[in-house]
C-alpha cells in the first residue's frame, strides 16, 4: 500500500519507541488496522536496563540481551562503596538503537504499517473524528490520515499530549545526558562488564545521580539532572574518569528530557490517549523507564481497543487507572525516597550507607525484577523503615 493510498487507519500510533511499538503490535494483533508513525533516526539516552520480567512478559530474544549485570554498586560522595549482589537473577541490559528497531519490525510482523514522519498536528473531520498530519520528511506536502483513534508516544515533549492535552500540566523533568563508548578490552577494579555502576555525588549530579551501564561491546556512561546550567556533558567526563573510561572511544552522544511523575490525565475524553514518556511513566529516583513504557503502551492499546468496540470514550481512562493501581505505590515510594535522599550530599552519604543493609538489598532487588512491592515480609520492611529514619535523623552508626 503507497502512502498515497492510505485514507484511513483504525489508529495512528505517534512514536516508535517501546510504548508506541507495543501500543502498535497489541493493536494490530488484536485485529485493527494501525499506522506506525516514528520520525526515525533518534535514539533516546537511556542506561538499557531491563527486568527479567519484561523480558519475560513482551517475549525479548537472547540476542537483544547484549549484557547480563550480576550486580550494582554504589559510590558516595566520601567515595564509600557498597556492592550490592544480585542474588538468583540479573538487570538485562539492551541497546535502545538495536532495542527499538526491533520492537518496531515486530509491529509489522503483527500487522501495522509503519511509516517515517514527524507529527504536525490534530485536525478534525466534519463528523468531528481526528486527521492525523504529518510531514514524511521528504521534501513533499504534509499527508493526511483519517482516524478513529490517536496514541501519542512521542516523547517527553509531546506534540499529541500538547495539541489534545493543552491544559494538562507537565510533570517534572531530569535532563539526562550518556555517551555511548566502547568496552574495555579487560576489565578492572574501577570498571566491570557484569556491574552497573551509580554514582551519588553532587559533583557528578547535584540531585539525581551518574551511571556506568555495561552493554557488551559498548558501555553507556551517562548523568542525570534537573538543575538547569548543569554542565552534563562536563559531568559525565567527570564520570568516565572516575571509571577509568576517559580514553574509551566514544561512539555516540544523545541527550533529552526523562519525566519524573505520572501525568494526571492520560485521554482527551474522546479519541486520543498518551503513553510512555509523553504520560510521564519513568520511575522516579531510579529513571527506569522502559518496562513501564511498554506496559502503558499495552495497556493504552487494551483502552483504545475497548473505546473502538464501544464508542464510549470513558474507556479511555482506563489506561491509566488500571497503570497507577498496579504501579502508582511504587511510584509514590520513588518519589518520596528521591525527594529524601537526592537533595544533599549529606542525605546521599546516608543513603549509600544504608544500602549495605541486606534486607534493603534483598527487597530492592525483588521488587526491581518482579516490578512489584515485596508484600510477604513484613518484619524485614519494619526493620528497614527503622534503619531508614535512623539513617533520615542521623541517628545510625557512621560506618
Amino acid at each position: 500500500m503507497a502512502i498515497s493510498d492510505l485514507q484511513y487507519v483504525d489508529v495512528v500510533v505517534v512514536g516508535g519507541g517501546p510504548a508506541g511499538a507495543t501500543a502498535a503490535s497489541t493493536l494490530a494483533a488484536d485485529g485493527w488496522s494501525v499506522l506506525l508513525l516514528d520520525k526515525e533516526g533518534r535514539v533516546k539516552p537511556c542506561g538499557g536496563a531491563v527486568p527479567p520480567r519484561l523480558i519475560r512478559d513482551y517475549s525479548i530474544p537472547d540476542e537483544l540481551i547484549v549484557a547480563r549485570a550480576k550486580s550494582a554498586r554504589m559510590t558516595s560522595p566520601s567515595n564509600i562503596q557498597v556492592h550490592m549482589p544480585i542474588e538468583g537473577g540479573y538487570v538485562g541490559m539492551v541497546d535502545r538503537k538495536d532495542f527499538d528497531e526491533w520492537l518496531r519490525c515486530r509491529t509489522v510482523e503483527d500487522g501495522a504499517l509503519r511509516r517515517r514522519g514527524t507529527f504536525i498536528e490534530l485536525e478534525r473531520s466534519n463528523d468531528g473524528s481526528p486527521i492525523v498530519v504529518y510531514d514524511p520528511g521528504t521534501g513533499e506536502d504534509s499527508i493526511r490520515v483519517a482516524t478513529s483513534a490517536v496514541i501519542g508516544a512521542d516523547g517527553a515533549n509531546s506534540r499529541v499530549a500538547r495539541t489534545a492535552l493543552p491544559h494538562e500540566k507537565k510533570p517534572p523533568f531530569v535532563f539526562a545526558y550518556h555517551e555511548i563508548i566502547e568496552t574495555p578490552a579487560a576489565p578492572s577494579d574501577n570498571f566491570s562488564g557484569e556491574r552497573c555502576e551509580i554514582y551519588y555525588q553532587g559533583q557528578l549530579s547535584p540531585d539525581f545521580y551518574a551511571w556506568v551501564f555495561p552493554h557488551g561491546e559498548t558501555t553507556s556512561v551517562g548523568v542525570g539532572s534537573a538543575i538547569k546550567g548543569f554542565s552534563l556533558r562536563q559531568a559525565t567526563a567527570q564520570t568516565r574518569q572516575a571509571a577509568g573510561l576517559q580514553g574509551q572511544p566514544t561512539l555516540r552522544c544523545e541527550g533529552a528530557p526523562i519525566p519524573m511523575r505520572p501525568m494526571r490525565r492520560w485521554d482527551n475524553g474522546k479519541d486520543t490517549l498518551v503513553v510512555g514518556d509523553a504520560a510521564g511513566v519513568v520511575a522516579p529516583a531510579s529513571g527506569e523507564g522502559i518496562y513501564y513504557a511498554m506496559l502503558s503502551g499495552e495497556l493504552g492499546a487494551h483502552a483504545i481497543s475497548e473505546f473502538l468496540h464501544t464508542k464510549d470514550a470513558r474507556a479511555l481512562s482506563d489506561a491509566r487507572k488500571r497503570f497507577m493501581k498496579l504501579h502508582g505505590r511504587v511510584f509514590w515510594v520513588l518519589g518520596l525516597l528521591q525527594h529524601f535522599w537526592y537533595r544533599s550530599d549529606r542525605r546521599r552519604e546516608s543513603f549509600v550507607k544504608m544500602c549495605r543493609d541486606k534486607d534493603v538489598q534483598r527487597l530492592t532487588w525483588k521488587a526491581y525484577m518482579n516490578k512489584e512491592l515485596v508484600r510477604h515480609d513484613p518484619l524485614a520492611h519494619l526493620r528497614v523503615l527503622s534503619k531508614d529514619v535512623a539513617h533520615l535523623v542521623g541517628l545510625a552508626s557512621p560506618r
